[in-house]
This record gives C-alpha cells, sequence and structure tokens, in this order.
C-alpha cells in the first residue's frame, strides 16, 4: 500500500538547500508525533476533517490528499470515490495503512511517500485535491500549492484547511514572534490567507470560496480554490 518514489533532483545534491533541511525538520517531528497524534487530534480536528472530505468529494471521483498523515480523514471519505494520500512521515503513513486495513476503507487506492513540493504524478492527474494542515509546514507553501494546481485537472478544486494567522495588529506580531519556536513541534502561528489570496492572482486563480469556519470556533478554516477551465 505504501510506494517510495525515485528521489527527487534536490535530495541527491551533495549539500543540501535550505528547503530540505526544513523537510528533515519536518521528518523528525512527524516521526515523534506518529505515535500520539491521533490522541491529541482526532477529536479536536473530526470536524474540520469531515467538512475536507465532503467539500472535496462534491463533485469529484479521482482525489488526492496531501499530508494524509495517520490517516484521520479518510474514513470520512464516500466508498464510491478513489483516494490517493501523500506524506513526508512514513511512520505517520504506516499509521494510516493500518487504519486502512483495519477499517477496510476499499476507497483507498495508494498511499505514498512524497514532498508536497514535489509530487510525482503527471499533469491533471485528479479531480480535486485536500490538503489539510500542511500548507503551513511545508518550507515552500507557493511551491507547494503550483505542484497541486499543475496535477489538478481543470475545473476542479483544492480545498485547503488549516489555521490562518492575523493578518495585522498585535496578535499577528505575536504569532510572527512565536513562529520559529512552534514550528520545532510541528505547528504553525503566523501563516496568513493573504499568502494563498496572492498565489492565486499570480495564477490567474480568481475562484476562491470561503474561508468557512471549523470546530473550535472557527479556530481552523476552509478555503476552496477552483481550477479555471482554461489552465
Amino acid at each position: 500500500m505504501i510506494e517510495k518514489p525515485a528521489p527527487t533532483l534536490a535530495r541527491a545534491r551533495k549539500t543540501k538547500p535550505a528547503a530540505e533541511s526544513d523537510l528533515d525538520i519536518q521528518k523528525n517531528v512527524y516521526a515523534r508525533w506518529a505515535p500520539v497524534y491521533d490522541k491529541v487530534y482526532s477529536k479536536l480536528l473530526a470536524d474540520a476533517h469531515q467538512r475536507t472530505a465532503n467539500a472535496v468529494s462534491e463533485d469529484a471521483e479521482r482525489i488526492l490528499e496531501i499530508g494524509v498523515g495517520t490517516g484521520l480523514i479518510l474514513p470520512y471519505y464516500p466508498q464510491d470515490r478513489s483516494i490517493f494520500g501523500v506524506d513526508l512521515s512514513l511512520p505517520m503513513l504506516k499509521k494510516a495503512a493500518a487504519r486502512v486495513a483495519k477499517r477496510k476503507l476499499s476507497q483507498v487506492r495508494m498511499l505514498l511517500a512524497m514532498d508536497a513540493c514535489h509530487l510525482g504524478f503527471a499533469d491533471r492527474t485528479f479531480d480535486a485535491i485536500a490538503v489539510p494542515f500542511v500548507l503551513t509546514l511545508v518550507p515552500d507553501p507557493e511551491r507547494a500549492l503550483d505542484e497541486a494546481l499543475r496535477v489538478l485537472k481543470p475545473g476542479g478544486q483544492i480545498v485547503i484547511t488549516t489555521r490562518f494567522g492575523a493578518e495585522e495588529g498585535p496578535q499577528a506580531k505575536v504569532e510572527e514572534m512565536l513562529a520559529p519556536i512552534v514550528k520545532k513541534i510541528g505547528w504553525s502561528t503566523s501563516f496568513k490567507l493573504a499568502r494563498v489570496r496572492r498565489w492565486a492572482e499570480s495564477h490567474g486563480v480568481h475562484d476562491i470560496d470561503g474561508p468557512e469556519n471549523t470546530f473550535p470556533g472557527g479556530y481552523f478554516k476552509m478555503i476552496k480554490v477552483r481550477k479555471p477551465i482554461a489552465l
């Protein structure tokens, strides 16, 4: 069920670029998180997970989940869909594979170890893409969005669920100061929705729905970005 793709050119270099060092940090963080992740987040994120699965499944059959983690969202996808999940962390993917086997989630076709910024899929492969609680953590969010847009079919949507930081004011300043600290435990505080909007505008993507509040109390939010038919 779990497959590991060939290493990218960036990984093959003798001198690691800064982004890859961040990837190594994330791998180490989530290797530590894997044994306890479900206990901490299964109930806290249940509403956001179900909303994400419902939204991405609205008009799509072949779906990619970027940052599938331990597979907490997988049971929420309808059984008549085809789900492909990717994640950087092998320990997390092993938990996801165990969940698929235990719950007999026949809609899950494949789980792969893959970098969100270097997806090993052909252009226009998927009808829709879920990006739950991972965009704020990847070293290059815009590159990850570029890749999601590339493998998405025209007219399909990218559903992003995460916590977006305050755009301005004292809270924004505090979040930016805390960002380097919380990054070490796999969290993010300073990533702003405006950053996604700027990326979308630069790619001629103007159909953005949301943000929609999810439990608890709108702390997490969901947005939908639809790829134009012309792209």
